[in-house]
This record gives structure tokens, C-alpha cells and sequence, in this order.
């Protein structure tokens, strides 16, 4: 069902972004709209994973750098028999985590400190299991096209005005660009969100089986939210466009189910991991509680 409504959503803002260029221009203003997100989504495809981790100073794990990240993001990977993605770390207090890339061969994830220092091993290897499920399901295509089109719309309606109102003198087309300008990023936003909501439940299912306990993951989501509502991100702050990137908002703007939430209610996410973990038949969670694991 998820990725069927990700299909639909997809479909929905490409046919939005197809109609705003139509509004504009008719048919030439639909072929212009076409160039435009060719080559926009051209560009992201190529450079929006270094981009974002050159916004959060991430640095890349190695043998001196967070080895035992690295070592376990790797280990994690072979047991779902994906390629191994770069592994990065970012100085943040905040715990919290995101992935990125075009493909599951050219992806990286990254992990702030307050994560690694705050999480249990267990819990860790969840967060990252997410991650890496986000990879496997393309979703880091997904948002980054979604986020990509959303910018474009924007960008055409801005033109509205030029292209409508400087065109129709009457009020009937000041009030159709006026129009254009608000509800089409409107709308844009919507389906955007919509989008990135429904891959997080989709990653939280895949990442939940990849590490192996789903109460693992609906324990960290538990603490991350309850850091992240406190500890303030700067570098989020400063750069919201990348909040629907990580597995907890870090922003402090939600804390329900809303329509311009990034990310679905923390709490709804957990009691579907809870019940995931019931119909598996794991009724505990006491390693994820403690401070070491088997991913040391």
C-alpha cells in the first residue's frame, strides 16, 4: 500500500507541476515547465547528496573517525545484502540521523554524535537500519524529486504575475495569478508531505526487520523525539528544506500529525512498531533499554 500511495502522490505533483506550466504558458508554458524540472532534477540527481552533508559539516567515518559506526552501518548492510553506503558523522548534541544519495551503490548515511551518545548499541542499529532501509526503498530518489519539484513549482508561480497579470490587465487575471502564486506551492507542499510521510512508515517496517526487533527502533524514536523536542539543531534550523531528511524533525515546529508535517506522529509510529513486534512474536525490548548490545 505504500508504495502505491507514493506512486499516486508522485503522480500528483508531477500533474501539478505539468498544470502550473500550462496556467502560465498553455502548451509552450507545459514545455518549458518540462525543461525546467529536467534539468533540476539533472543537477539533484548528481549533487544533492554532497550538498546536504556539506550543509550539517558532516565528516566522513573511517579508521580514526567513528570506526565502530562505520563497522557496524557495514555489518548491517550485508545482512540486508545491500552494497555498503559511505558512513558519516555529524557534531550535533541532538540525536538523530538521515540518509542520502541516488541509489542504493551511491548512498551515505549519517549519525550525529548525540545519537551515538545517547543511544544504546541496539537502538543505534535500528536508527541506522532505517537509514539504510530509506536507501533500499529508493526513498532518497523519491524525496530528493518530490523536493526538487516542490522548488520548481514555487519558482513558476513567482512568475505568475509576470506572465498572467502583466498579460491580462483585468482584475479577473491579477486574482488568477495571485491565485497561482499562493495555492500552487500551497498544494505542492501538501503532496510533498504527504510523500515523505509515507516512507517513513515504510522505512520504519524495513528497518525494523533488517535489525532484527522492532521494539529497537520504537525505543529510539521514543528518546529521539524527547531529545529533539528540547536540543535545539542550529544547522537545521538553518537549513529546514533538509528536515524531512532525518528520522526524527529536528526542527521545533510539531509535535501531532499535521498537514505540514515532514513526519508522521511519533507515537503513532511506535505503537505500529509495537504491533508489528506482536504479530512477530518478540515480546521485549530490555536489550534496546541497556547500554550495550551485539553491535558494539
Amino acid at each position: 500500500m505504500g508504495y502505491t500511495k507514493t506512486a499516486i502522490l508522485m503522480a500528483a505533483m508531477t500533474a501539478l507541476f505539468m498544470g502550473v506550466g500550462y496556467l502560465l504558458g498553455g502548451g509552450a508554458g507545459v514545455l518549458l515547465a518540462l525543461a525546467v524540472a529536467v534539468g533540476m532534477n539533472a543537477y539533484a540527481y548528481w549533487n544533492s547528496d554532497k550538498a546536504v552533508l556539506r550543509m550539517h559539516n558532516a565528516r566522513e567515518c573511517n579508521s580514526q573517525i567513528y570506526p565502530e559506526l562505520q563497522r557496524m552501518v557495514h555489518r548491517l548492510a550485508d545482512d540486508a545484502d545491500m552494497p555498503h553506503p559511505r558512513v558519516y558523522v555529524i557534531d550535533e548534541d541532538q540525536p538523530n540521523a538521515f540518509a542520502t544519495g541516488r541509489n542504493p551503490e551511491n548512498a551515505a548515511v549519517a549519525a550525529t554524535t548525540g545519537l551515538l551518545r545517547r543511544m544504546s548499541q541496539e537502538e543505534i542499529a535500528a536508527v541506522m537500519a532505517h537509514e539504510l532501509a530509506h536507501i533500499r526503498n529508493y526513498d532518497t530518489l523519491i524525496m530528493t524529486i518530490t523536493a526538487t519539484f516542490a522548488g520548481a513549482i514555487s519558482m513558476l508561480a513567482n512568475f505568475a504575475m509576470f506572465f498572467r497579470g502583466g498579460r491580462n490587465q483585468g482584475a479577473g487575471g491579477a486574482i488568477a495569478a495571485i491565485a497561482i502564486m499562493i495555492l500552487a506551492p500551497l498544494a505542492a507542499a501538501i503532496v510533498q508531505m504527504a510523500i515523505s510521510r509515507s516512507r517513513e512508515y515504510e522505512a520504519d517496517r524495513v528497518g525494523a526487520a533488517i535489525c532484527g526487533n522492532p521494539l529497537w527502533l520504537a525505543s529510539a524514536l521514543e528518546k529521539i523525539q524527547g531529545f529533539a523536542s528540547r536540543i535545539d539543531y542550529d544547522k537545521a534550523e538553518a537549513n529546514p528544506q533538509t528536515a524531512h531528511m532525518f528520522i526524527i524533525n529536528p526542527l521545533h515546529v510539531h509535535k501531532r500529525d499535521k498537514l505540514f508535517s515532514t513526519h508522521p506522529n511519533t507515537a503513532n509510529r511506535i505503537a505500529a512498531l509495537e504491533k508489528l513486534a506482536q504479530e512477530s512474536g518478540i515480546s521485549s525490548a530490555r536489550s534496546a533499554r541497556g547500554a550495550s548490545g551485539p553491535w558494539g
